[in-house]
């Protein structure tokens, strides 16, 4: 598989001077890899995609490894740099909206990190960060399906990018999105998550939903505010959903009855 890295590099470099790309064609992480290099002291940016992961992972500790026989059917992806922003909140919102924005205009967010497809989970995102004396670094991991895999043992359905662009090949979709988040992560850093309310509401899946949280919230979904916080009418008022520990899951809506 061929991929372009100097473009990409072409592009980004400007952007983020000291900027390289690595493609490796195994490795059991693309986050735990530059988290790694982190903790030894290399905090310059970087982008590290992996042909395959051995083992991935999400949110909550959930895995996320690309088949063995599957090489090309996902792109596993992390960016490093250091990033000081005056808020963090909303920095997952903001990374799932370049990624919607750059790819296809059917997409849609579930909040927090989560990207979906007709119901049906087509990539997701995990941020980490990590502090060293004064300079704070983060990681951006993201895995996009491009076709989906096998939904055994998975609790939501997957969905692959390929339903929607029949043709569309792991290179050309790692060129296509990476110069749009590396603006949008450092637009982020300057403006915090305020100025994309309005453009995450329109891709909000969850919006005038019924939602049941993990801690055992339930209500009417109704956008995020400021701080990228979800916004849930309940029973008791309005709740204010923050915590990277809630998950949080759509009500199906009920199949359309025709006469």
């Amino acid at each position: 598989m061929i991929w372009p890295a100097e473009a990409i590099w072409e592009a980004v470099e400007p952007l983020l001077p000291g900027f390289s790309v690595e493609i490796l064609p195994e490795i059991d992480s693309t986050n735990t890899e530059l988290m790694r290099r982190a903790r030894a002291g290399r905090l310059e940016p970087v982008l590290l995609v992996a042909e395959r992961q051995t083992a991935g992972r999400g949110r909550l500790g959930r895995d996320w490894s690309s088949d063995t026989q599957a090489q090309g059917r996902t792109l596993t992806l992390s960016l490093g740099l250091p990033l000081a922003p005056q808020y963090w909140s909303g920095l997952s919102l903001a990374v799932g909206l370049s990624i919607v924005q750059a790819l296809h205009p059917r997409l849609q967010l579930k909040w927090p990190n989560d990207v979906w497809l007709d119901e049906r989970k087509l990539a997701g995102i995990l941020i980490e960060t990590a502090s060293f004396g004064a300079e704070r670094y983060v990681v951006i991991g993201i895995g996009i399906n491009i076709a989906a895999p096998d939904a055994a043992g998975l609790r939501t359905p997957p969905a692959g990018l390929c339903e929607l662009l029949p043709t569309v090949q792991a290179p050309d979709m790692l060129e296509h999105i990476v110069a749009p988040l590396v603006r949008a992560v450092q637009r982020f850093a300057a403006q915090g998550f305020a100025p994309l309310v309005a453009a995450y509401q329109e891709r909000d899946l969850l919006y005038g939903r019924e939602v049941v949280c993990s801690d055992g919230v339930t209500g009417m979904a109704h956008g995020v505010d400021a701080g990228g916080a979800l916004l849930v009418h309940t029973e008791n008022g309005l709740r204010k959903i923050t915590s990277a520990e809630v998950s949080v899951r759509p009500v199906p809506e009920p199949p359309a009855h025709h006469p």
